[in-house]
């Protein structure tokens, strides 16, 4: 079965029985086993930040909502809930798709109120999941913003974003142009039970190096780092490492937070996979959707230290505001200085022995 040799599922009534205002139709196809795709004609494109969000951006562009990635551990699971659909399968496999998307978001654009504020994608599912490749959205959208002096930025997992590399480098030449890589897991076999539709971490970075190559300063988003899963010295400092090598700029990481109707994804994901950490977690996440203070300010400690021995000062995440990056302090003999753009640190991991962590979690 060709793309265009789809199963049509949408009734006269699917607008209703999807929540879903301009269903044009529901589509699955032997190439996306177990997906369906709802397209969909957006009346808007361009989403207004709420003015009470600690996101350093004002406006974003979701293309997709839903994603095939997949992760156990996504923020954005709950708002599936709009659409009369599950946090959990229903959101990686019922995928709305704006169709119309680059049109809308150019007409908004040539506005005359229009201000040409920083628009940002990626930041709720990704826009360079599996469907990109068919769909192929991003191209009209970059344009679009890049033709309308409009600055961009782009958070994503998938590699599917060496394809627009060149369009990319051709938009920053007119408009400042931000790419971000995510990746949480620097473990191949977790990786792919926890976030199993992504593409590798090796693939990943192999994207930033694309990406660098081509004069982009890359943020790499380590997150969420997970308490017993990824926190560990050798986990982050591989990991570390690794996006080094790859040639990124820097590096923002955030542990890991829970949101309701992911909060209950994951934890069954612990029962089956992990239960003997299922209590812990359980402790820490019962009243708060953030790691504790304490986790947060004990992985700081953590993690400061190894990115700034690795030239990849960045920021934690924004999400976690009063996270303090250590003061200058004693370590076994060696001087720990504060966290500083472009200064590298008189320890080595390798000789550094890190804060303890039992009491914590």
């Amino acid at each position: 079965m060709r793309w265009n040799e789809l199963t049509d599922d949408a009734g006269p009534s699917a607008p209703d029985l999807f929540g879903v205002k301009g269903l044009v139709r529901s589509v699955r196809t032997p190439e996306f086993a177990g997906i369906t795709f709802h397209e969909v004609l957006a009346k808007s494109a361009l989403n207004k930040v709420p003015k009470s969000s600690s996101m350093p951006f004002a406006w974003t562009v979701n293309p997709y909502r839903g994603c095939s990635h997949a992760c156990v551990y996504c923020f954005a699971r709950n708002t599936h809930r709009y659409l009369d659909f599950d946090p959990g399968t229903d959101f990686d496999r019922q995928v709305i798709v704006k169709i119309n998307a680059p049109e809308v978001l150019t007409a908004e654009l040539a506005k005359p109120k229009w201000t040409r504020e920083l628009v940002a994608l990626g930041t709720n599912t990704d826009p360079y999941q599996r469907a990109e490749g068919r769909y192929s959205l991003m191209p009209g959208i970059i344009s679009g913003l890049a033709e309308h002096g409009t600055p961009m930025s782009i958070l994503t997992k998938g590699t599917l974003l060496r394809r627009d590399l060149p369009l990319l480098s051709r938009a920053a030449e007119d408009v400042p142009v931000e790419i971000s890589m995510s990746f949480a897991v620097h473990n191949d076999a977790l990786q792919q039970t926890i976030e199993p539709g992504t593409p590798t971490t090796a693939a990943r970075l192999a994207t930033v190096r694309a990406a660098a190559e081509l004069g982009f300063d890359v943020t790499v988003f380590l997150m969420p780092v997970m308490p017993k899963l990824t926190d560990s010295l050798d986990h982050l400092d591989a990991a570390l490492r690794a996006i080094r090598d790859a040639g990124a700029a820097r590096v923002v990481y955030g542990a890991l937070h829970l949101r309701p109707g992911a909060r209950e994804w994951f934890f069954e994901w612990l029962e089956r996979e992990h239960p003997e950490l299922l209590p812990r977690y359980r402790r820490m996440y019962a009243t708060s959707s953030y790691a504790s203070k304490d986790y947060r300010r004990w992985l700081a400690e953590r993690i400061n230290p190894l990115i700034d021995h690795y030239r990849l000062r960045g920021s934690s995440d924004d999400d976690y505001p009063a996270t303090q990056k250590p003061q200058t302090t004693g370590t076994r003999g060696h001087e720990e200085t504060q966290s500083a753009p472009g200064r590298r640190l008189a320890i080595s991991p390798a000789s550094w022995t890190p804060p303890p962590q039992e009491a914590l979690f």
